[in-house]
């Protein structure tokens, strides 16, 4: 199946990630005002099993395969009381080949559709994470009205909140969201300096979705509760501070020095706690240990203590 998938899909495919999409989506946003922000509503959950046979049959007519997807997804599920469920509809949540035959799904009711029948609008894909740009308001109201149908004739629906026309920076009268959350982070216009000045251009920054997520995460944590050393601190934290530097720091990293002051204010708030020092004294303690170590946590790369 890889070398039949669109190029615009980009969910649990070999040589493809999210950060390719949304450098496609940030380039695609150049070019379109406006933007859907497609929501399935429980689309693992919903996925019709005869329908997804006849798409993996399409490609695929070795009847031992279609045997063992068919048992895969008619499978019962064992309850934690003991209770056998039969599934009429849906794939295996976290099952291995899920995310496999998801894709097939949605690169027949979704890809090879829009390849199809709107060639010139531009998409990304990852997995159930659909973003189409449109020029015009009235190509975004179209177009999605049309993958509605799509989408009804395929038995699926599209969430009808979630489901979003975005207005980047089209000229209208009526009222949509300005920024677009995709995948961690939000696509919106922004003021930047450029050889030739500043100008307004489509941006990429961290969402205000995955900024809470990440700290709540460090409240979970309770740093300043933890009785050990510095150094077994940082063992601790630098592998999760490593994991969101590597994901929300690879277009640049202005946007999450908050995120990083977040953990060095942490980080002296355990240093009164362990140390029993005033907060200016337990700034200052800190701010030796950067002196000794700058590599100490990752995040003192971007913003020291």
């Amino acid at each position: 199946m890889e070398p039949l998938f669109h190029e615009n899909s980009y969910g649990y495919r070999k040589g493809k990630n999210s950060h390719q999409a949304l450098e496609r989506a940030l380039k695609s946003a150049f070019n379109n005002g406006w933007a859907i922000d497609i929501d399935i509503k429980g689309f693992f959950d919903n996925i019709d099993h005869e329908l997804l046979l006849k798409a993996v049959g399409h490609y695929c007519s070795d009847p031992w395969i279609l045997m063992y997807v068919r048992r895969w997804l008619k499978a019962e599920v064992l309850q934690e009381d003991g209770k056998l469920v039969s599934r009429l509809t849906g794939t295996p949540q976290g099952g291995v080949i899920s995310p496999l035959l998801s894709n097939i799904y949605l690169h027949v009711v979704f890809d090879k559709w829009m390849e199809k029948n709107h060639p010139e609008k531009p998409f990304e894909r990852y997995a159930d994470d659909i973003v189409v740009h449109c020029k015009t308001e009235k190509q975004a109201k179209f177009v999605r009205q049309m993958i509605d149908r799509r989408m009804t004739a395929c038995k699926l629906q599209l969430h009808p909140e979630k489901t979003k026309i975005i207005n980047l920076r089209g000229i209208t009268e009526n009222k949509y969201p300005r920024s677009l959350d995709f995948l961690g982070f939000t696509i919106r216009m922004q003021m930047v300096d450029t050889k030739v000045g500043r100008k307004l251009m489509p941006t990429i920054v961290i969402s205000r979705k995955s900024k809470s997520s990440i700290l709540e995460k460090l409240r979970s944590m309770k740093i300043h509760k933890m009785r050990t050393s510095i150094e077994e601190v940082s063992q601790k934290l630098s592998p999760i501070i490593r994991g969101w530097m590597n994901y929300y720091c690879k277009f640049w990293t202005g946007h999450t020095h908050n995120l990083w002051r977040q953990i060095n204010l942490r980080l002296n708030k355990w240093v009164r706690w362990e140390k029993g020092l005033s907060s200016r004294s337990a700034r200052r303690w800190i701010k030796e240990k950067y002196k000794a170590n700058p590599r100490l946590f990752p995040n003192w790369e971007l913003v020291h203590p």
